[in-house]
């Protein structure tokens, strides 16, 4: 099958804070699209201040699909992400508009561009529940310290709060002897089903980093301390995934007392430009990215998106 035979998704990737979903929904607004979420965050309910959540005034009237999908209570993979996203692109085209995949979680990314198969043969849960009780007794740097010298990739773009993927990498490697990053690496060889046009926006170092601190101090604004605690009175625990990601798991440090106030939005800071970093090496093996740099368009959405549009070969209202 020939690119021209398939279906046409874009992908806008790129590190938190680069102004992402705004240049998809320009280039939605250019084009026909619609936008499917790849967050791993969003598609919770309840969870809107520390995912960053994009509000109905930025989606511009463009149809956003896989968030608020589940709660926060549930355990959402990337199995049942790409089920969900595979099942947005069919809809979506068979409307005749265009599906754009926009997001920064990139293995929820890779699993719907490589039409990954996630069916596996074999697991070691008397091991997994080790892994899990170590984390519990240790703490989960200490059981992410272990990826360091057996999967290197793994430890640098997995971050250690996140324990299912530290278990399962863990797990991978005494089950197979092989890495689980050179096996998505494998995975990421695989050939799309789709014309794919992926696109990752970047900005200076410096740049990005001040805007990620800028966006905390925003989110702080905006109640994420209540945000966390309403969700705490809900009955969520840290031990749940959806509590595990940033913002939510610094603010339960704060409510337990091991950080005050001042230093929990201190470590949000540092941990949030640590994803970011994350984020880019993870999108640099991409080896079909094109690269933008928000400062050559001086950080305008709509240039972005017009540059996006021209070098897929799509004109405004096409």
């Amino acid at each position: 099958m020939t690119k021209k035979d398939k279906p046409m998704l874009i992908v806008v990737a790129g590190p938190t804070a680069s102004g992402k979903s705004a240049a998809a929904v320009e280039l939605a607004r250019m084009i026909g699209g619609e936008i499917i979420s790849a967050d791993s965050m969003q598609v919770y309910r309840h969870m809107d201040i520390g995912s960053a959540k994009i509000t109905k005034e930025e989606m511009m009237g463009i149809p956003h699909y896989l968030i608020d999908v589940a709660d926060p209570t549930e355990e959402f993979d990337v199995v049942r992400y790409a089920r969900m996203a595979r099942e947005a692109i069919s809809n979506i085209i068979s409307r005749e508009k265009i599906p754009i995949l926009c997001g920064g979680t990139g293995f929820y990314i890779q699993a719907v561009t490589r039409d990954i198969d996630f069916s596996e043969t074999g697991s070691l849960p008397e091991y997994r529940e080790e892994l899990a009780a170590y984390a519990a007794e240790h703490g989960n740097e200490a059981l992410h310290e272990r990826l360091r010298t057996i999967d290197p990739v793994s430890y640098e773009t997995i971050h250690p709060n996140n324990l299912k993927r530290v278990i399962r990498a863990l797990e991978y490697y005494k089950e197979t002897g092989m890495t689980i990053s050179a096996h998505n690496e494998a995975e990421r060889q695989r050939e799309t089903p789709y014309d794919l046009h992926f696109f990752v926006l970047n900005d200076d170092r410096a740049v990005l980093y001040d805007r990620i601190d800028r966006r905390v101090d925003f989110m702080m604004a905006e109640g994420l301390y209540d945000e966390v605690l309403y969700l705490r009175q809900m009955g969520l625990t840290r031990d749940m995934v959806s509590m595990q990601g940033l913002g939510y798991k610094e603010m339960l440090d704060c409510m337990d007392g091991r950080y005050d106030l001042d230093e929990a939005v201190r470590v949000l800071k540092r941990d949030s430009r640590h994803y970011a970093k994350r984020q880019v090496t993870w999108f640099k093996r991409e080896k079909d990215a094109i690269w933008i740099d928000r400062a050559d368009f001086g950080g305008d959405s709509i240039k972005i998106a017009e540059f996006m549009a021209s070098t897929i070969g799509l004109k405004k209202g096409q």
